[in-house]
């Protein structure tokens, strides 16, 4: 028999599924307008902004309609301190690619990123062999700084628990000009359709093979549809500065935000040992 509490995950679930169905169709419209105000201006639009929108998470929009059920329209947010530091300076940068770039990583070789942030370093292993497009993208765009001065923009504290970065816009529209294809779906990790804490895995837009630059970090047990590609493992010492993020809590005060802590990759590395 179903309990209560069950059901209320599957109709989140579900309710979660149909907004990324509307936001897939609405990025769609949007990326046919641009194609055509491209062509008329004779502008090369680098990339599609919202191609990279995550199938994971969105922004405000969907958090508002959730807080209307939740929150009373006059029910203002406490904002906790933010536990982090200054952020290094310099800009994130605007690059982007036309297509993926080969695949020259070591499929054998062991591989382990290190996001060094505003609230401190999280060091994550890489499953280069499980996962080698991924993993191999984030080498490629780790060497390029291009996550260097970027905000991880999002942080969700109900039903689902991550952290999402990855977008040097800030935004949650942007991503690297390419897209990879999903990979390790069958993970071992992954039972029941929960991702464990501490898994790092690749957002995208809802549909097939639509991954590109944007990643989430879940620091609770998250029970999600196996459609994000599970490419890392953070460290003992990185869920502690995950958890740290997660208490400070996010800033809509509906489970669905921007984190109140400011986290900023200063740099982004990926060692090959």
């Amino acid at each position: 028999m179903v309990s209560q509490e069950q059901r209320r995950r599957q109709l989140a679930r579900e309710k979660f599924l149909r907004q990324q169905q509307r936001r897939t169709s609405a990025r769609r419209k949007a990326r046919m307008r641009n194609s055509v105000i491209a062509s008329v201006l004779g502008v090369v639009v680098i990339g599609s902004l919202a191609l990279y929108t995550t199938g994971v998470l969105k922004k405000d929009d969907d958090s508002k309609e959730n807080a209307g059920a939740e929150v009373t329209p006059s029910a203002a947010p406490s904002k906790a301190p933010d536990p982090c530091e200054k952020a290094a300076e310099g800009k994130a940068p605007t690059t982007t690619w036309k297509k993926e770039p080969a695949l020259t990583i070591d499929k054998s070789a062991k591989y382990t990123m290190k996001l060094a942030t505003t609230c401190g370093d999280i060091d994550i292993d890489l499953k280069a062999s499980a996962a080698p497009h991924t993993v191999n993208s984030f080498d490629f765009l780790a060497e390029k700084g291009y996550f260097n001065h970027s905000k991880c923009h999002r942080l969700t504290t109900s039903n689902i628990y991550v952290l999402q970065c990855g977008d040097p816009t800030g935004t949650g529209t942007g991503g690297p000009g390419y897209t990879i294809p999903d990979e390790n779906l069958k993970d071992k990790s992954l039972k029941d359709n929960i991702y464990p804490a501490g898994t790092v895995a690749m957002a995208n837009t809802g549909q097939k093979h639509s991954g590109g630059s944007q990643f989430f970090l879940v620091y609770q047990d998250s029970q999600l549809p196996p459609s994000y590609t599970p490419f890392g493992t953070v460290s003992e010492s990185g869920m502690k500065v995950l958890k740290k993020i997660a208490d400070a809590g996010e800033s809509t005060g509906a489970g669905d935000g921007a984190p109140n802590a400011t986290v900023v990759i200063n740099k982004a590395t990926v060692t090959k040992s």
